[in-house]
């Protein structure tokens, strides 16, 4: 009988164990907290904010719905606690932005999320060749200006960017420095139509001029050095905070943009309280060519919710290890 007795005895520790060790195994560091994700209106950032998201949710945390909104609203939202983090901090291009909404009190930002992010203004190779045009001020020239008139008024169309990305008032204030107000028209709006519109025109033959980016789509559609072609500035030229910052970039060209890194920039009371998150946002690493990649995929016609988030899974289960990893340095962080 004592036999018996021992023996259950032991049974029932050993599966009170077994129970308390399972326990603990799923008690994750974002259980029981909820999180609100936040990335711009642009599309093409989705794919890199899925992968956050599905990050945290490996951590436990309840992800909600991501919401889209201009980049000032995202930066004071998060300084407010009104949402969790932004996955696409351009640094930095965002400079001003992020620190008129409180800088480095407000804002947890640690690592680089995708490194080597260029942009600039680009003009058809075949006019660049014909008439030998390398440099942007070489568009004050009314003649040289009038070949990249998309709308008859005798000016240059630039195909710029949208109010409130950052990138408009460099190319408002480079505008202004480099003396173009006479002969280009910086055309704002929805960047993929006005884009869209620059392609047509470029596949009827006629001549273009167009900011972009990368990592973006277009650069996939008119390769740079095969149709299309980089234009110089004629010296660093920046607005805010930057005015002094040299954009020639280690080949010694300058494109009159510096080069940017895609930061997680999250809420500082928010990682204080959650070291796991913290130590997540500080170590992801996404190569750039996944996401112009992924791009391509959305511009070729794979661009539904339901696409973008096959993507993100995709890439995961694509780099599983990596993944895993990132995990597992985020769950000891939170220990």
């Amino acid at each position: 009988m004592k036999y018996i007795r021992k023996t259950i005895l032991t049974t029932v520790i050993a599966v009170s164990a077994t129970l308390s060790s399972a326990a603990w195994a799923e008690n994750l560091p974002g259980d029981g907290i909820t999180v609100q994700p936040i990335q711009s209106t642009i599309a093409e950032e989705t794919f890199q904010t899925l992968i956050v998201n599905k990050a945290m949710q490996a951590l436990g945390y309840t992800v909600q719905t991501t919401k889209e909104v201009s980049y000032n609203v995202a930066y004071t939202s998060i300084a407010a606690g009104d949402a969790t983090y932004l996955a696409d901090n351009w640094n930095p291009m965002h400079t001003d932005k992020y620190k008129a909404a409180g800088g480095d009190e407000k804002f947890y930002r640690k690592g680089e999320y995708i490194t080597g992010a260029g942009q600039g203004y680009l003009i058809d190779k075949k006019t660049a060749d014909k008439y030998n045009i390398t440099e942007i001020s070489q568009l004050k020239d009314p003649e040289i200006a009038k070949l990249f008139d998309a709308n008859g008024d005798g000016t240059a169309d630039l195909t710029g960017c949208n109010p409130g990305w950052g990138c408009e008032a460099v190319i408002e204030h480079q505008l202004d420095t480099f003396g173009l107000r006479q002969t280009v028209d910086h055309n704002q709006g929805n960047y993929a139509a006005i884009i869209a519109d620059t392609i047509t025109r470029y596949n009827n033959g006629g001549s273009i001029f167009y900011y972009t980016w990368v990592p973006y789509w277009v650069s996939g559609v008119l390769i740079p050095g095969t149709d299309v072609v980089w234009l110089e500035v004629p010296y660093s030229a920046l607005p805010g905070e930057r005015k002094n910052v040299d954009t020639t970039l280690s080949n010694g060209k300058n494109y009159g943009f510096q080069m940017n890194a895609m930061r997680i920039v999250a809420n500082k009371k928010f990682t204080d309280a959650n070291p796991a998150a913290a130590e997540l946002f500080a170590i992801m690493k996404l190569n750039i060519n996944d996401v112009s990649a992924e791009n391509g995929m959305m511009a070729k016609g794979a661009n539904t919710p339901k696409d973008i988030n096959a993507h993100a899974d995709g890439w995961i289960k694509a780099h599983q290890t990596q993944f895993d990893a990132w995990i597992e340095a985020a769950k000891k962080a939170a220990m």
